[in-house]
C-alpha cells in the first residue's frame, strides 16, 4: 500500500508528487479543517493559509496527530501555526526556498531607495536638471539574522561594493566571507540600511523597540522581510515621525493585512508590499526538489533535513 500524503499546495505540485516512484496517494485536505487529514494521511504537506493563521490558539484536535508521520510546511516561519501542531513526530520546513528571491527584493529595496530614480525623471524640459543620486557601494548594511536569507542578503549587498555587518543568535563565525560580526546594537547603530531576517520567537518579538530604535541613524532606512511582530509598530511610526530614522520598507506587518485606518498604509516615509518579497510561486520548483529529497530520506528511514527545533521555534 503506498503512503499517503495530504498536500495543501498546488495541483501541479501534487501531481508531481504523484508521479514520485513511489506512487504516494496524494489527497486535498478540507480546507476549513486541514488538520482532520491526519486521520487517514501518513505525511501532510502545509502552508501558511488563513486557517491555519486564524485557528492558533484552538485546543488541539481530537487524535491529533493520527497517522502522521511528518508534516512539512511550505513555509520557513512556523509561528504561523498552532502549538499542537509540533506535537507530530517530526516537522520540517521549506528553509532557504526562497532565499534568493526575498534577497532579490531587499537589494531592489535598498537600490530603489538609494538612487530614487522617480525623483530624478524628466518629464518636460524644466524637470531636465542635474541631481546626485546615492551610492550602494560604500555605505553599511546591517543584517539581523545570518540564516539562510540574511546570507543571500550579504552576498548580493558584499557584490554591490557595501560593507556588511551582521548578527546572528549563533556566534559561531560568519556563514559569509566578508561580513563583520557585532553585537545588535551595533550593527543598528552603524547600518544605512537594516535588514531584518529573524524568526518570529518569544524572544524576537517585538525586538525591534523604541529603546533598540534609538541607536539608529537619522537617516537609517529599515527593511523588514521577517514577521510584522519582531518590530514594534507604535515605536516605529514614533521614530519616522520624530525624523530619527529615515524610510521603512516593510513586505510584512502585524497584523497582515493591517486595519484600514492604519498610520502605516499612507506614511511618507514608508514604502509597504503585501508580503510578497518570497515571490512564492516563482520557487515551486525549488520547493519540490527539497520536498522529494526529503520525500526519498523518509522512504529509507534516514533523518530529514530542515528539521525544526521546537524548542527554539524555528
Amino acid at each position: 500500500m503506498s503512503l499517503v500524503i495530504a498536500s495543501q499546495l498546488e495541483g501541479e505540485f501534487n501531481e508531481r508528487l504523484r508521479a514520485h516512484p513511489s506512487r504516494p496517494t496524494v489527497i486535498t485536505p478540507a480546507e476549513e479543517t486541514p488538520w482532520e487529514a491526519a486521520a487517514e494521511a501518513d505525511i501532510m504537506l502545509i502552508r501558511p493559509t488563513p486557517i491555519w493563521r486564524g485557528n492558533r490558539h484552538i485546543e488541539p484536535p481530537a487524535r491529533w496527530p493520527g497517522k502522521l508521520q511528518w508534516v512539512f510546511s511550505a513555509s520557513v516561519g512556523i509561528d504561523y501555526y498552532p502549538r499542537w501542531l509540533f506535537d507530530a513526530p517530526t516537522v520540517s520546513c521549506g528553509r532557504g526556498v526562497a532565499s534568493e528571491e526575498i534577497a532579490e527584493y531587499v537589494l531592489s529595496a535598498i537600490l530603489s531607495h538609494t538612487k530614487d530614480l522617480d525623483s530624478v525623471r524628466a518629464r518636460s524640459l524644466a524637470d531636465w536638471k542635474h541631481a546626485p543620486l546615492g551610492r550602494v557601494r560604500g555605505s553599511t548594511v546591517g543584517i539581523v539574522g545570518l540564516g539562510a536569507i540574511g546570507s543571500e542578503v550579504a552576498k548580493l549587498a558584499l557584490a554591490f561594493g557595501a560593507n556588511v555587518t551582521g548578527v546572528r543568535r549563533r556566534t559561531l563565525g560568519s556563514a559569509v566571507p566578508g561580513v563583520q560580526l557585532l553585537s545588535l546594537q551595533e550593527v543598528v547603530a552603524t547600518a544605512d540600511h537594516l535588514v531584518i531576517a529573524v524568526p518570529s520567537t518569544e524572544s524576537t518579538r517585538g525586538l525591534f523597540d523604541a529603546e533598540l530604535l534609538r541607536h539608529a541613524k537619522p537617516n537609517l532606512h529599515l527593511i523588514n522581510i521577517a514577521r510584522g511582530a519582531v518590530i514594534d509598530q507604535s515605536a516605529l511610526i514614533e521614530a519616522l515621525n520624530a525624523e530619527r530614522i529615515g524610510f521603512a520598507t516593510l513586505d510584512v506587518t502585524d497584523p497582515e493585512p493591517l486595519p484600514a485606518a492604519h498610520p502605516l498604509w499612507t506614511h511618507p516615509r514608508v514604502r509597504l508590499t503585501p508580503h510578497v518579497s518570497s515571490n512564492y510561486l516563482a520557487v515551486r520548483h525549488v520547493l519540490y526538489d527539497k520536498v522529494s529529497a526529503n520525500f526519498d530520506r523518509f522512504l529509507r528511514g534516514e533523518p530529514l533535513h530542515d528539521v525544526v527545533d521546537k524548542a527554539e521555534g524555528y
